[in-house]
Formats: C-alpha cells, structure tokens, sequence
C-alpha cells in the first residue's frame, strides 16, 4: 500500500473548557451531565464506550459496546460472556472504558473491576430488544469463527423456526455487566493542545478531584 502520512493533519479545540468549579463532588453525576451534552449534539452513538480488557496473555483488547443504563456503581452493558471480552473479564476482571465526543471535544477514561449484573436484570432488558436482535443473540456464539455469512444466517433461521412465536429466551450465555470505577478521568479539549484534564481518585467513600497537565 501506498504510504499514509498524517502528521500534518490537525485542528484546535475551542469548543469549551472545564475548570473545578464546573465539576461535581461525584464523578457519576458529571458523567452522567457529559452524556446528557453528547445526547443533545449531533452525535449518532453518544452511548458508545470503548471498553479494554486483558487477558492471560496480556495483550490488551479493545472494542465498542453500548451503555446500556447507568446508576450510582458504574456503567453497564450486555455482552456474550463466551466472548473474547467475556472470556477476558472471567480471567481478569480489571477493565477500562473510554468515551469519546468529538463534537464536543471530550473524552472519559473509568478505570475499575467489572462484575456481572443479576440475571433478572438481564432477563428484563433482554425482553425490551427487538426480535431480530433476540434471535441474533440466541443463534451467535460470539467470536467463535464460522465457515461463511449463509452459515450465520442459517443458523439464524433455525433459532427463528425453534420460536415461530418470537418468545426467544434469554441464552444462559448473554449476561450484563457493570464497571465499578475506582478511577475517571475528565477531558476537555483547548487550544494548542493544553488541555483540561481532571482525575477522580475513591479515598474511603469520598473522591479526590486533582488536575493533569495535559
């Protein structure tokens, strides 16, 4: 392939800044507040988390998932835990998740342990999705290779045909789960890249806000 050089490429950011006084005691609360902004922009997934993991071989993955819901413990998601990323998490449940709004020139790191949700709150949000996502669910084993895309599709229509009703159930295997951070990190971007950045430390049951240089 022909050379892909990219050095000279670049904006500044000038959407806005943060100081301390903008941030809230709780960092659950000024994620919460930044995801109402990415939500009110022009931005198609403002849900989206990159969310890295490693596993016995320690070579770090990384992926998007979806936030699913968010509360006072962390964010939390649904996956195939015979996933790559599920297999990982079972071995090591260390784990980082990155949102990222380029419209708004943000970005949050949480760092923390991630533990599965109860099965009934998979039960309940696995009963909200669309059919073709249920049966998706149910006819996919994640990350496992497969022969072809008719294969995949096959294996789709038989899941369909077990269920002509579309009460598809809950596969054992697609569970929820949630990131408890001990760790955020607040990205604002600014000009000539002296960025805002703040850290949210847990100290006992209270954080500790400290400002990083860029």
């Amino acid at each position: 392939m022909a050379p892909i050089d990219h050095r000279g490429t670049r904006r500044d950011y000038r959407r806005g800044r943060l100081d301390l006084p903008d941030l809230a005691a709780d960092p659950m609360e000024q994620l919460a507040s930044w995801l109402a902004d990415a939500q009110a922009v022009d931005n198609p997934e403002p849900t989206a988390m990159i969310l890295a993991t490693v596993g016995e071989d320690g070579q770090p993955s990384l992926r998007a998932v979806l936030l699913k819901h968010l509360d006072d413990e962390g964010p939390c998601w649904y996956t195939d835990s015979r996933s790559l990323k599920g297999q990982q998490l079972a071995f090591n449940p260390k784990a980082s998740i990155l949102f990222f709004w380029p419209e708004l020139e943000r970005q949050v790191r949480l760092d923390g342990l991630v533990a599965p949700l109860p099965p009934e709150l998979a039960d309940e949000y696995f009963a909200t999705r669309p059919l073709g996502s249920r049966l998706a669910a149910a006819a996919s084993h994640q990350s496992q290779p497969i022969a072809s895309r008719d294969e995949l599709e096959r294996r789709l229509e038989a899941v369909r045909e077990r269920h002509p009703d579309g009460a598809v159930p809950r596969p054992p295997t697609w569970i929820g789960y949630r990131l408890e951070p001990s760790l955020f990190q607040f990205w604002q971007g600014r000009e000539n890249r002296l960025h805002d950045r703040f850290q949210y430390t847990r100290e006992g049951g209270s954080w500790t806000i400290t400002r990083l240089m860029p």
